[in-house]
């Protein structure tokens, strides 16, 4: 039994025969397949119980030095979703109107259709900010430095997402950018930073999508060379 010097406990994850892996994975990624991003909701009132599930789930995500750099802000008054949406809209008309967003990536964007029109922010039952904590205060009132914040806090994001698709309800990875005005709005400190705004709640009857597929698996793994063993 190996000596630790913190507290450690057994870990036991469940197993299963190869058969079983499979099966479990391919309707893992079956169900994953499914899911798509949303610009055209349902104003249909959304459980709360149902966020914080998904902010549960996000909250499970492995983060540097198990620092858990995240802070999730839950939205639903009217009010404050429409000052989201003005601010939102001010800053993507400078990027689609006013030239920020650099050509190649217009050109990107081009087929999703996008544009500065973000109505959908109001009719959402609730938008959640997600806000990455470079520093986080501690009772004695210092600032304890995070590490690997971007990466720990993008793994909670995605774990947001799939509980999300996982209790019927769809939502966007939006980021306006820059997104400053979500710190004010949502009266965070200094020690945080906007990462991701994500409306929520359920498609439109009508809602649409992009016709769009996803890279097949031989461009999305990267084959490492076979070592070379001397003759």
């Amino acid at each position: 039994m190996r000596q630790h010097t913190h507290p450690f406990v057994p870990y036991r994850p469940d197993r299963y025969d190869e058969a079983e892996m499979v099966r479990r994975g391919k309707d893992f990624v079956s169900f994953l397949d499914r899911r798509r991003s949303v610009r055209f909701f349902s104003d249909e009132p959304v459980p709360r119980a149902c966020i914080d599930l998904a902010v549960a789930a996000a909250n499970t995500a492995p983060s540097g030095a198990h620092l858990q750099p995240w802070k999730f802000a839950v939205i639903g008054d009217a009010e404050t979703k429409h000052r989201i949406r003005l601010a939102a809209e001010e800053e993507e008309r400078v990027n689609y109107e006013g030239g920020r967003i650099p050509p190649e990536w217009r050109a990107a964007l081009a087929r999703l259709e996008t544009d500065s029109d973000k109505s959908f922010l109001d009719v959402v039952p609730w938008i959640v900010v997600c806000f990455a904590e470079k520093s986080t205060a501690m009772p004695d009132g210092s600032l304890r430095k995070n590490y690997y914040v971007n990466e720990s806090v993008g793994i909670a994001c995605g774990l947001f997402i799939a509980a999300l698709h996982a209790m019927g309800l769809s939502t966007l990875t939006h980021t306006p950018n820059p997104m400053g005005f979500l710190t004010e709005i949502c009266e965070r400190p200094g020690n945080e930073r906007p990462y991701i705004l994500f409306p929520v709640g359920y498609a439109a009857p009508d809602c649409e999508v992009p016709d769009l597929t996803r890279k097949p698996l031989t461009e999305a793994i990267a084959e490492t060379p076979t070592p070379h063993r001397p003759a």
